[in-house]
This record gives C-alpha cells, sequence and structure tokens, in this order.
C-alpha cells in the first residue's frame, strides 16, 4: 500500500495561473488540433496522426477537446492518407496503410466489446482489442473485469504495482485522503434493474496500525455514496472481493469508488465489475514480476538500494503484442503560458482520450510516433556527453584547485561537468541556499575559476527550504506561505507564487555562473498538489523551461516518473513527458556487480517510454572503494552510456585511486568516452528527430530474431556499434555475446563475427565486446582535449566496417543554446561505397557561428581483407607508409588526410 506523507490540498477545480505574476515560461512548443485527418461519428471521434498511430475519443456530451494536454503538446500533425466507411453491420471503420480499426456506431464508451483493430505483428495479421478485457481510458463492459488502474483516478490516487498478484499491469493505490477515487464507465448494462457491483481489494496493517476491516463508497450515476465494507484480506499481496447491490440504467453506467469522510480508506483497488446478480466475479491473468509477457522494457523511478533485481517495470509503449494503449483521458490542458488546467466535467457524462499505437513489430516507427505525439526528446548540451565527476564529500574551493582538477590534468583524463554535492550548503548542509563560507570562503571567484577551466559546474538540491536561512523570509513572502514539514518548509510547485519563489532561490547561484542543477529529491514533502500531474515531470519541464528562458539550452537532471511518496506508482500524466525534459538520475545504487548488470540493460529498456538520457552512478553510490575489476568494468559501461557521471557516497571513483590495470583501463575509457562525444552527440540529435534513444535494444533493428529479446545484457549505440558490458568479476572475463545478422568486428582486438550466433568473447581490463556492423561508422574525435568545448573539432577519426554499404551524419551546432531549433546547425553525411571502395564526406549541409571551415579526417577501415594497392584522397594519391598504412594482421587500412574544407565534399578511394 502506498501512504502518502505529502500534504495536499485535494482536487483543485481551477487553471493554475498566479493573478498578478507574470508566467513562469513558455510552454513546450504546442499547437491546438486544427481537425484534419478527423472523423468524428456521434458521440466517437477518430484522428488519424499516421498510419500507425490514431487518437480515439468519446464524449457523451459532445464536446471534444482540440487543446494541447500535458502529455500531448502536438495536436497539428500532416496528412495521413487513410479511407473511412460504415458496414453493413452498423461499423464505422477506419483503414491506413497499417492498421484497420473498428468501432460499432452509438454503442457508447469504446469497450472490448465494440472496437477492435486489425495490424500485422510479425508475419502475422492479427485482431486485438486495444480497450482491453474490460476496457481502458475509463471504459468497460458489463460482465467483464475492468481494471482499477485503467480508470481515471483523482485526488492522490495512483497506480502502483510494488505488490504481487494483481491483474493488469497495477492496481489503484492512495486512498488515503477525502475525495480519493476512481471513475469509470460501463457499457453493455441490458437493462434497467438491481445488479452487483464487484470490487476486488487488499486490506493489511499499515502505517496507521489498523489491522481491521476499512471502508471506501460506491456510487453509480451521480447517487448517493453506498458504504462499501472491506475486510481484512491478510496481505497487501492477497486479494479479496467485496459486492454490493446497485440499481443500474441500462445501457452505459458511471461508477465511482471513492473516499468519502466517513470512509477510512488506505485500501488498494486492482479492479471492480458490474455483474448479474450471483454471477462470480471475473477472473483476470495476473501479471508476473517485471510485467506482462509482451512488454518490452518500461520504466522506473529510480534504482535506490531495491529490495531485488530486475524491479517491476512499469509498462512503456512497448510490446512484443505489437500495439499499445496510452490513455491521456486525465491529463490537464498545457496552456501556452506554461501553466496547466484541470479537463472539463463533461457533465458526468462518459469521456475517453485514448491514443492506440498500433505498430506491429516497427518499434522504431512507435517511438516516432511517440514523439510525434508528445514532442521532442531533449537534445542536451554537447558538454553533457562528456565527462562528469561528483562526490558526496565535503570539497573546499582549494581540494578543487589544488588537488582535484590538477589530478584530472596530470592523468591526462578529460573532465566536463562538476557536480558539487550537499556539503557547499548553509546553514543547512540538506537543504540550505547560502554557499558555506567555510567550505567555499570566495563563491564568485570558485566560480570564474571553474569557467576559465571549461567546467560546467552542476549544485546539488533539496526541495525545501529551513526557517533559518536567510532567504527565507523572501522566499516565503513569494510563496504566499510556504508548508512546513518536519524541520523546513516545503513547496508546491503546482502555484506558480511558490515555484517562482523556488526558482528565486536559484538566481543567485546562476549569477555566479552555476550551469545546471541536481535535483536529488527524495526525502521531503515539496509536491505538486494539481490532480493528475505527476510532481517528477511537472518540477523537470519547469526546471528545462527555467533554464530555456536564462538563455541555455534547458533539461532537469532528476529522478523521473512519479513522486517518491508513491516510490512504486504513477499518475495519469505518468512518464510520458520525460523524454523532453528529463535526463534521470537513477538514484543511490548499492556497489555489486547484479546492479552493474542490472544497468547495462536498465537504459535499453527505457527507450519504451522514449526516454534517451539516463545517467547511472558510475561506479555507485553506496560502494566506498571498489574491488579494481568491478570499479574498472564499471568505467566501462559509463563510455557507452547517453550519460557518464562518475559518482559515490564518498567513495573512491578516480582511475589514480586504483591498483596499474584498473587505473590505465579507467584512464583509457574515459578518455575514450570524451572522443566518443561528436558520435554520441549526432546520436542524440537523431533521438531529438526520430524518437529512437542513443541506447537501443536488440529488438528495435531485429525484431524478428527471438535472440533479441533474451540478451538484455547488451544493447546498440546508435545502429552501427554492438556494446555487451562485462559484468562478471575477474582481471579476465568471458561474455557470452549474441552476434546479430551481419558482420561484426570487435573494436579493440579487431576479431569478425558473423551473425546471427552466440558467440564467447574474453577481455583483460583493458578491453571489453564492443563491435562496429559492416558498413558501420563510428565517429570519434582523433585528439586529446581536457573537455568538450576546449578545442573545435578539426580532427575526426572515421571507424568503419568494410563488406557493407553503410552511412552516419555527423551533428554539429553551437552546443547549449537553442538557436539549433531555428536552424543553426550542421550535418555532414559520411557513407562507405563497399563495392566503390570509397568513402564520401559530404559537403557540410547548414551552419552555425563556430563551425569550422577544415578538418582532417583518419579512416580506420576495419576487416579489409585484401591488401591495398594504392590510396587516393579526392582522387589523388597517397604516399604508403606516410598518408596510409594496412595491418594484415588486424586487416585494418588507416589513412590521414590533411585538413579539407568543410564546404566542399571529398572522396577518399582505395585499390586492392
Amino acid at each position: 500500500m502506498r501512504l502518502l506523507t505529502s500534504v495536499r490540498t485535494g482536487v483543485l477545480a481551477f487553471t493554475l495561473v498566479a493573478a498578478g505574476l507574470s508566467p513562469l515560461l513558455p510552454a513546450p512548443s504546442a499547437a491546438a488540433d486544427d481537425g484534419s485527418n478527423a472523423v468524428v461519428d456521434g458521440s466517437a471521434r477518430f484522428e488519424v496522426i499516421s498510419p500507425t498511430l490514431i487518437r480515439m475519443e468519446y464524449a457523451g456530451d459532445g464536446k471534444f477537446e482540440d487543446r494541447p494536454t500535458f502529455n500531448m503538446v502536438d495536436r497539428d500533425h500532416p496528412a495521413v492518407p487513410y479511407t473511412t466507411s460504415v458496414t453493413s453491420d452498423g461499423y464505422r471503420e477506419i483503414r491506413t496503410s497499417k492498421v484497420v480499426l473498428r468501432y460499432q456506431r452509438g454503442s457508447g464508451p469504446f469497450t472490448d466489446a465494440n472496437t477492435s483493430a486489425q495490424l500485422t505483428v510479425g508475419s502475422k495479421t492479427v485482431t486485438v482489442h486495444p480497450f482491453g478485457a474490460g476496457g481502458s481510458s475509463g471504459g468497460c463492459g458489463f460482465g467483464t473485469l475492468c481494471e482499477a488502474e485503467q480508470a481515471q483516478l483523482t485526488t492522490g490516487v495512483t497506480v502502483a504495482s510494488d505488490h504481487t498478484g494483481f491483474t493488469g499491469t497495477g492496481f489503484a493505490a492512495g486512498f488515503e485522503q477525502t475525495g480519493a477515487g476512481l471513475t469509470a464507465t460501463v457499457a453493455g448494462v441490458p437493462a434497467a434493474g438491481n445488479y452487483t457491483i464487484g470490487v476486488r481489494y487488499a486490506n493489511a496493517a499499515g502505517s496507521d496500525g489498523q489491522t481491521t476491516q476499512r471502508t471506501l463508497s460506491a456510487s453509480v450515476n451521480g447517487a448517493a455514496p453506498v458504504t462499501l465494507t472491506l475486510p481484512v484480506s491478510g496481505s497487501w499481496d492477497t486479494w479479496k472481493v467485496a459486492d454490493l447491490t446497485v440499481p443500474l440504467k441500462a445501457g452505459a453506467n458511471t461508477v465511482q469508488i471513492s473516499r468519502t469522510s466517513a470512509d477510512s480508506g488506505r485500501v488498494n483497488v486492482d479492479s471492480l465489475a458490474l455483474l448479474n446478480q450471483g454471477a462470480g466475479y471475473p477472473p483476470g491473468t495476473v501479471t508476473p514480476p517485471g510485467g506482462s509477457s509482451g512488454q518490452l522494457g518500461g520504466w522506473y523511478r529510480g534504482l535506490d538500494n531495491p529490495s531485488a533485481l530486475p524491479v517491476p517495470l512499469h509498462p512503456g509503449i512497448l510490446s512484443r503484442d505489437g500495439y499499445y494503449l496510452l490513455d491521456d483521458s486525465s491529463t490537464p490542458i498545457q496552456n501556452a503560458d506554461g501553466t496547466v488546467a484541470q479537463r472539463p466535467s463533461h457533465a458526468g457524462q462518459p469521456y475517453q482520450d485514448g491514443y492506440f499505437f498500433g505498430y506491429g513489430h516497427d518499434y522504431k516507427q512507435a517511438l516516432t510516433d511517440f514523439t510525434a505525439a508528445t514532442g521532442p526528446t531533449a537534445l542536451l548540451p554537447r558538454w553533457a556527453y562528456g565527462v562528469w565527476y561528483s562526490r558526496y564529500y565535503a570539497y573546499t574551493d582549494a581540494d578543487y584547485r589544488n588537488s582535484l582538477l590538477p589530478g584530472f590534468r596530470s592523468n591526462q583524463v578529460p573532465i566536463d561537468a562538476l557536480v558539487i554535492d550537499t556539503d557547499y550548503k548553509s546553514p543547512s548542509t540538506w537543504d540550505g541556499w547560502n554557499w558555506n563560507s567555510a567550505l567555499f570562503p570566495d563563491p564568485a571567484g570558485f566560480m570564474a575559476w571553474t569557467r576559465q577551466q571549461g567546467l560546467q559546474v552542476s549544485l546539488n538540491v533539496h526541495a525545501g527550504i529551513p526557517g533559518n536561512d536567510p532567504k527565507f523570509p523572501a522566499a516565503d513572502a513569494t510563496a504566499g506561505g510556504l508548508s512546513p514539514s518536519g524541520d523546513g518548509y516545503v513547496f508546491d510547485w503546482s502555484k506558480p507564487q511558490q515555484a517562482k519563489a523556488y526558482f528565486d532561490l536559484h538566481a543567485s547561484f546562476e549569477q555566479q555562473g552555476v550551469r545546471e542543477w541536481w535535483l536529488d529529491w527524495c526525502c521531503d514533502a515539496s509536491q505538486a498538489s494539481a490532480p493528475n500531474i505527476t510532481p517528477d515531470a511537472w518540477i523537470n519541464q519547469l526546471y528545462k523551461q527555467h533554464d530555456d528562458a536564462r538563455g541555455v539550452r534547458g533539461f532537469a537532471f532528476s529522478r523521473a516518473g512519479a513522486s517518491y511518496q508513491n516510490y512504486g506508482g504513477s499518475y495519469p500524466a505518468g512518464p510520458w513527458a520525460e523524454h523532453r525534459n528529463t535526463l534521470q538520475f537513477t538514484g543511490d545504487t548499492p556497489a555489486t556487480w547484479d546492479m552493474l548488470a542490472y544497468e547495462a540493460q536498465f537504459t535499453a529498456d527505457e527507450a519504451s517510454i522514449g526516454l534517451s538520457n539516463v545517467s547511472d552512478d558510475i561506479g555507485s553510490f553506496h560502494g566506498g572503494h571498489l574491488a579494481d575489476d568491478l570499479y574498472a568494468r564499471w568505467v566501462q559501461l559509463g563510455a557507452f552510456q547517453p550519460v557518464d557521471r562518475l559518482h559515490s557516497d564518498h567513495g573512491d571513483r578516480l582511475p589514480w585511486n586504483y591498483g596499474t590495470a584498473a587505473n590505465a583501463s579507467a584512464a583509457k575509457f574515459l578518455r575514450l568516452r570524451e572522443s566518443l562525444v561528436p558520435y554520441t552527440y549526432s546520436l542524440a540529435r537523431q533521438a531529438y528527430d526520430t524518437g529512437v534513444p542513443i541506447v537501443r535494444p536488440l529488438y528495435l533493428d531485429y525484431p524478428e530474431q527471438d535472440a533479441a529479446y533474451a540478451n538484455a545484457g547488451e544493447y546498440l549505440y546508435g545502429d552501427d556499434v554492438l556494446v555487451r558490458p562485462v559484468t562478471t568479476a575477474g582481471t579476465s572475463a568471458t561474455s557470452s555475446v549474441w552476434i546479430p545478422p551481419g558482420t561484426w568486428t570487435d573494436y579493440f582486438s579487431h576479431t569478425t563475427y558473423t551473425g546471427p550466433a552466440t558467440v564467447q568473447v574474453t577481455d583483460d581490463l583493458s578491453t571489453m565486446p564492443v563491435f562496429i556492423r559492416s558498413g558501420g561508422i563510428m565517429a570519434t574525435r582523433t585528439d586529446y582535449v581536457d573537455n568538450a568545448g576546449q578545442k573545435p573539432l578539426t580532427q575526426l577519426t572515421l571507424d568503419i566496417g568494410a563488406g557493407a554499404n553503410g552511412s552516419f551524419s555527423l551533428y554539429e551546432d553551437a552546443g547549449d543554446t537553442n538557436a539549433f531549433t531555428t536552424g543553426q546547425s550542421a550535418r555532414t553525411a559520411v557513407t562507405f561505397d563497399n563495392a566503390g571502395r570509397a568513402v564520401h564526406i559530404a559537403a557540410a549541409a547548414g551552419s552555425y557561428p563556430g563551425l569550422v571551415s577544415g578538418r582532417s579526417y583518419t579512416v580506420n577501415l576495419l576487416d579489409l581483407t585484401a591488401t591495398p594497392a594504392s590510396v587516393t584522397v579526392d582522387g589523388q594519391p597517397l604516399a604508403a607508409g606516410s598518408g596510409w598504412s594496412y595491418s594484415a594482421a588486424t586487416h585494418q587500412l588507416t589513412v590521414h588526410t590533411g585538413e579539407l574544407s568543410t564546404s566542399a565534399a571529398h572522396t577518399i578511394g582505395y585499390t586492392t
């Protein structure tokens, strides 16, 4: 059971606009629906967004919603070819090139019985019922199971999955206060009369110590509520059914299960059903740990000290079943000024707003559809894809200047971002909003020094303020009164005055040069009390908007998905906005091989919510001094993750803290990580454009290969680079690697493998299993830099797998502004013509301030089994031994060019 500890104010039936205050910031790019691609059939409306995505809206009062919501920020979609007709058996049919959707006209809200879709999943044509067994988006059928998590939830009720034995994808939790409840519309009641309502629930001892029966109330069609008595079930993993006799009308009925002022609440509700009297409660499918059998990946707020691995992921949109229904029925309206407003009530009439993704096994198309509706994935600043260093430790100004940074420089290890943990604060080291003068006697001077060193500084934030903080009186006045909690005061971010007070506290630090904030929100009661808004997603969006407004590229460095108090749950807003705002901090992890192995798959799992930017504590949080092999392997993982951030609780995370082999390995992979910034940044732009993330589960590219679903410990870094982190102990370790179809060359050993096949690969601490596909191109920086902004990109290395054609687009822009959204960027197309024995580098398309006029290239052609006879650059021969060389032992051709103009096309050719 999820017991809420945060202070809530009940249902807010007003638009969240502060009188007398300017808007917080612009909202995400949003456009109202212009009505194109829409088919209206009575109370049902369908909008074809793409051949595989159809919005399905039911409004019993005929009032459809055209405004953007917090989730669905883009309503204005290009025209899509489709046809629609009414069949002889009374169904509205909508046909795209991929999906045939059928709805029985005039049959009420969408249910399992009246709505179906036909699509191709793999090699089979299947018919699916997107509204499930008993419905979704608040719509259910008479005599069938109605899952509580699919109902409309209000006033703190959330979806949770942290117990066992529930059916569907979760259960409704959080009946902690008056007004908490869920509402479902049940269609198909055969005639007016008395029927049974059954509710499947769990009731066990909670933090209130109560071990007796509890109560909720049931109301049908707005009638006076009737008490629903819920005897003790035995445990939170044990479920019982409670019944009531209720009068129903023929057709559709609205059912509400809620906590009134007379109820004790504090139970979990799994499902409900309307039944003929005497009928048995409908069976449901109990969901196994980790999600449904078809579920692919999913999300979790944080990996803080999990009781077991793997954690039970909440579903994303990807499923091997080939479809998903995203329920947006309760999500608030997204106003243009950055605030939200609750949806209209529809005068008690049924309302559903769902998005049917019918992608089959084209999972990449599903992610593209997802971002088309919900907005693009956040493109972090270029520096964020370099190397971060963080440590929970009371460093002083002198420590950073005289010890830490000199260590990086003398060991030739790059560092882009410096995260300063909580000890810098005063008067409270936990939630103070002033520099601790004992550690930082001259904060302005310290920040000036970090700028000189090319460091981006991020400060830790805990989201409260003590009453004795010198900045408290002003914050409290701006907020109109903050809420006391524990030893201090907390914020309600959904109230604009309080959000303004919160961000005002950041201003003095930002004026000194602080670039980013790490919202380590874990242990206080700051919240967003507006109904149907996920607190994480809300504050994360505010952080992005705050950054954008001050002229830097905005993002939140924070946990993602749901509030801490409802750790295992979600809200109607869910995780669906996080990809456009958030770099997910995955929490305080233990130092175990099991956790390292799980992190290797977790980032790829979160592709299912379109989340590309994920950051683990590399080396773990809790480990002090790790075993050399565990430390080295964790740093190797970080080199091929979206963000590489070393962090610990007073632990050792610097290469020179370890033995010779581990030191050399960690330094090597941190340098490799920095050299990968051009490649990673290009993949990040691909994620922005397409929704396909930097780290990709294998099934995105190989959906018809069963092994792509079974090897979660490996992933693709872009389409061309296969990564299998080492997650077993030993200075030498053998990893089982599934090689996808095609030819793949080991980046370190140059051994070539042909798939599909499972092979055993052995690596000492200096290497790990990384493979480049034939035709694949991996771009890295040739010269060493201390940080990504130290020098322009004038030297680039291209590692290319021979044997097949391939292409890659190098993306560049100014790095930390939003000018790229108005076209200030450049792309350089690189193609490999295998038959023509040539690498073609196109002229840079586009421009931005800072684009270099010339660049030299080192081309490493892998798995070239024939010795080259000659090599040319733009038709001019290069001298063997100086301009190019070939290793018969490794089958690699290496070519060095001089500086080549970026405004012209170039060809590097060879003969054999």
